[in-house]
């Protein structure tokens, strides 16, 4: 008998005395024994079931052997559990959203998420927009679904899987119906233009595109690089970005417009306020004397060009005097979306003139 045999023979022995013990115990407990004995039958089958558990490592045959030992435990559910990681996200909410399937119909609350979506090929799976969508030019001919206040009929009826919508504009209210209807919503917020980044690629994770929103963001992260290359080491001056008039707000640490106006080498009077978007009086913009002031313009958001003639009036401001009043697309440095780039080039441009100057040959 080979050595393969012998084991196989040894651990058939123990298995079989491993069954006989276990027989005997059941027989002895049917028969309502003696407490005495109960336990004695208790001790030797676990005696037996021992010996068998330390003898059979050891005696298993050669063709199992030679097999790997198969990982048990919480390993063995690990590729399914990696699989469920990679596909579910968090959004600005802390929410937690599982997506097995990429998304057939999804709303759009925002005009960056619009601009996000075509830009990773996505216009055939939106579903519903704002009307300040604008941008491509395709974007104005879908369903409308309003925007400060988006309309929950309007949504419902497109019959959507996903609705991506900013946190600035989403009610609590609408939340909570969207979730009983069992409508999925995924909250985005940008706080840095490396949000602007990560939002690219969590809706190409979400619709399977994530090579093309990596390749994406990283063109945008690259091009952003060498904006900022350009004003590096010069003087910052004082900047007020104006985005809204009367009453007057601008942006503030926690905003991604504040990050821009860093980027282009700027300083931001508001820099040290305690919210995004402040309120600010103008006592507050008298006293920072900003050097520069900046206003968004455009068709469907800006500051009206009435609105901006009245700030000449205040002739003791820097700006003012040394006529430092500048325009600037509103769609392009307030959607924090793919044209991000664009708008910070803009403002780049306009702090620092100078940086971006044709080298003059003699």
């Amino acid at each position: 008998m080979d050595e393969g045999e012998e084991a196989g023979a040894i651990l058939r022995v123990g298995q079989a005395l491993g069954i006989f013990c276990l027989e005997r115990a059941c027989r002895s407990t049917r028969r309502r024994v003696t407490a005495r004995r109960s336990a004695t039958s208790v001790v030797l089958l676990t005696l037996c079931w021992t010996y068998v558990a330390a003898i059979a490592p050891g005696l298993q045959s050669p063709e199992v052997m030679a097999k790997p030992r198969r990982q048990q435990g919480i390993l063995t559910g690990m590729p399914f559990m990696a699989n469920l990681a990679s596909r579910t996200f968090v959004d600005a909410l802390g929410r937690k959203l599982y997506v097995a399937n990429p998304p057939s119909r999804v709303i759009s609350l925002a005009p960056s998420i619009t601009e996000i979506l075509y830009a990773l090929d996505l216009g055939e799976r939106i579903a519903g927009v704002t009307p300040y969508c604008n941008f491509p030019p395709e974007a104005q001919l879908k369903p409308k679904v309003s925007y400060a206040r988006p309309n929950l009929e309007a949504i419902v009826a497109q019959k959507p899987d996903l609705v991506l919508a900013p946190i600035e504009f989403l009610r609590v209210d609408l939340l909570k119906k969207l979730e009983q209807l069992k409508i999925s919503v995924f909250v985005l917020e940008s706080k840095t233009v490396e949000d602007i980044y990560a939002h690219i690629q969590t809706p190409g994770r979400m619709f399977r595109r994530a090579s093309q929103a990596d390749r994406l963001a990283a063109d945008l992260r690259r091009r952003v690089g060498e904006l900022k290359g350009h004003t590096d080491g010069l003087p910052r001056p004082r900047l007020l970005y104006v985005l809204n008039s009367e009453p007057l707000i601008t942006v503030g640490p926690g905003s991604f417009i504040h990050h821009l106006i860093e980027l282009a080498g700027g300083d931001n009077i508001a820099g040290q306020a305690r919210s995004a978007y402040p309120r600010f009086s103008m006592e507050a913009v008298i006293r920072a004397d900003p050097e520069v002031i900046v206003f968004p313009v455009g068709d469907a958001e800006g500051i009206p060009e009435d609105q901006q003639l009245r700030w000449r009036r205040w002739t003791s401001l820097t700006a003012v005097q040394q006529e430092r009043f500048h325009r600037i697309p509103a769609d392009l440095l307030n959607r924090p979306g793919p044209r991000i780039v664009q708008g910070l080039e803009a403002l780049a441009r306009i702090v620092h003139p100078e940086a971006f100057q044709e080298p003059t040959g003699r």
